[in-house]
């Protein structure tokens, strides 16, 4: 018995050795198998940026995300600022289409201007990757918010505070970007759909301060001079909405006129929220937008079609804030991506 259990032990302890030194040979040879062909998709590869401007929060955020991952990953960076001039912009996109960029992320200045040149780097062989303006030409990829949806969430808000069922004026302005922008053309084409089912609501005023903040309370201050009762405001974009909420509080009027405005979560935003400035914000998260970004790029490249094979729409998750919302890091501060592209 003794001798048998002997034999016993000591084939269990010769099986699990053999056992162990199997699982170490196992872990030296077991590697990723999809890992090297993901990286080496990416590495050398050349990716160039041309927003509209370098010098706004969006940008700053997006350029700052794709930048840190494309470094990371053995890619080059390079980046362009036109500065707000569409001529600059299509020369640029130009320019890039002539040096082949592995891949270009832009932003159009409005639907048509760089359509042509869009179609034509996917031609070239250079996935193209429009951020938050889109453009008539679709490319590898869309990020952004459908504003579509959001300009129809921003006037169901507005019907709820100035609608049928309110003891209001029921007026409403409406402060525009660039009018063919993507982002004030469909948002308020999302608007427009909800509005006109409720004959109630008032356009008073609808016109384009063209991205600029003076230009939003100039038009703002006109509007609220003729119309005295305006029950609401909706701006396309916080970064001008700061004037459209200026000439709401010069004119004494938060408490009166409920202010909606969108953007990309910057600080700025919550500051607005919590000042009274902003009655509420649509945030769509513009360091995250710069993750859907890169994701896209690393899609395209790894996918093998080609450029212009695969066209895919990312829509951005937004969400509404008001003053209760704010908290400290609620928001992100521009100047952490910015330094990221000096």
């Amino acid at each position: 018995m003794k001798t048998t259990g002997l034999v016993r032990l000591a084939a269990a302890a010769l099986t699990a050795l053999t056992l162990g030194a199997t699982i170490a040979a196992a872990d030296d040879n077991m590697n990723d198998p999809y890992r090297d062909p993901a990286l080496s998709a990416l590495k050398g590869k050349k990716v160039a940026y041309l927003p509209i401007s370098i010098g706004f929060d969006l940008a700053q955020a997006w350029g700052g995300v794709v930048k840190t991952e494309a470094l990371r990953y053995g890619m080059t960076f390079t980046s362009q600022d036109p500065n707000w001039n569409t001529d600059a912009m299509a020369q640029g996109m130009t320019a890039l289409i002539a040096e082949k960029p592995d891949v270009i992320v832009t932003q159009n200045p409005d639907l048509q201007s760089l359509a042509r040149l869009l179609k034509q780097a996917n031609a070239a062989g250079i996935v193209v990757v429009q951020m938050n303006m889109q453009g008539a030409v679709q490319t590898d990829a869309f990020v952004g918010p459908d504003f579509i949806a959001m300009g129809e969430e921003e006037a169901n808000m507005m019907v709820k505070k100035c609608g049928a069922d309110t003891q209001t004026s029921h007026k409403v302005a409406i402060v525009q970007g660039v009018l063919t922008g993507g982002v004030s053309y469909y948002q308020v084409q999302g608007m427009m759909k909800v509005f006109n089912a409720h004959p109630e609501i008032k356009i008073v005023s609808s016109q384009a301060a063209d991205w600029d903040a003076s230009k939003a309370r100039a038009i703002t201050e006109t509007a609220l001079q003729q119309n005295p009762d305006l029950c609401g405001i909706v701006d396309v974009w916080d970064g001008q909405g700061i004037g459209t909420g200026a000439a709401i509080k010069q004119a004494g009027m938060q408490d009166k006129v409920f202010f909606i405005t969108s953007g990309g979560g910057a600080q700025s935003m919550c500051d607005n929220l919590a000042d009274g400035t902003f009655s509420a914000a649509i945030n769509y998260n513009a360091p995250g937008m710069g993750r859907d970004a890169w994701t896209a790029i690393m899609a395209a490249l790894q996918n093998k079609k080609g450029a212009g094979a695969i066209k895919t729409q990312i829509y951005s998750p937004t969400y509404v804030m008001t003053k209760a919302d704010v908290k400290a890091g609620t928001c992100w501060d521009p100047q952490q991506y910015a330094k990221i592209l000096r």
